[in-house]
């Protein structure tokens, strides 16, 4: 029997333990119900030490204090991914979306996202380290994966990281309800509008993106 999103882990236990064989002597994990913990505090400073050392199968995220796992992309994840990034090029040929950009999140930047995508002017990451600042990033992507953490990650905790370093976007492509959700006007690690959206009907972005994405072909990739 297939597992429920509930049960499912975020790992399997062979990625786990080459995480914990590669992870420096101090940070210890353990894996508990299907998820990875760390038991003691993590800093960010060891948290991008792990990260740099994780196998390349595991993609690591530090979200409100705590070690995330984030989930690996199926096919309609990555089909969707490409529909953006040709809605944007119609509309917007100077801008580009970057599939999986680190950034750094939350107050005073102590968190560390890694977005399904970031839409910037092109260039705009040229020269830059693993994890970018905020800055000129116009609008954070998250399209949820079928697994037991995205609520929390992708519905309460990210949008909360973003306004607080006052991304103006954050889009929203949610898989489990079939809608597009516009998050806009970031303001005391707050998004003060937020907008949701039938797969199907007309999207509008607001500025600085200032275009409308047709949806319809979402229909396409729901399951």
């Amino acid at each position: 029997m297939t597992p429920s999103t509930a049960e499912r882990p975020q790992m399997p236990i062979e990625d786990f333990e080459d995480l914990v064989a590669a992870a420096p002597a101090h940070v210890r994990l353990e894996y508990v119900d299907g998820r990875v913990r760390t038991t003691d505090p993590l800093s960010v400073e060891d948290f991008e030490e792990l990260e740099r050392r994780a196998p390349e199968t595991v993609r690591l995220e530090y979200i409100n204090g705590k070690l995330e796992v984030k989930a690996v992309p199926d096919g309609n994840h990555r089909e969707i991914f490409v529909w953006l990034q040709e809605q944007c090029m119609q509309h917007r040929p100077d801008l580009r979306v970057y599939g999986e950009s680190g950034v750094k999140t939350e107050a005073y930047r102590k968190g560390r996202a890694r977005t399904d995508g970031a839409v910037a002017l092109k260039g705009h990451f040229k020269g830059h380290g693993e994890w970018s600042a905020s800055n000129g990033i116009l609008m954070a992507v998250e399209i949820t994966s079928h697994d037991r953490d995205t609520n929390q990650r992708d519905r309460i905790d990210k949008p909360v990281g973003y306004a607080a370093v006052d991304i103006p976007v954050y889009l929203l492509i949610d898989r489990d309800n079939d809608t597009v959700v516009v998050y806009s006007e970031p303001k005391d690690s707050r998004y003060q509008q937020i907008s949701s959206y039938p797969w199907g009907t007309p999207v509008e972005l607001p500025d600085p993106l200032g275009f409308t994405l047709d949806t319809e072909e979402l229909k396409d990739y729901a399951d």
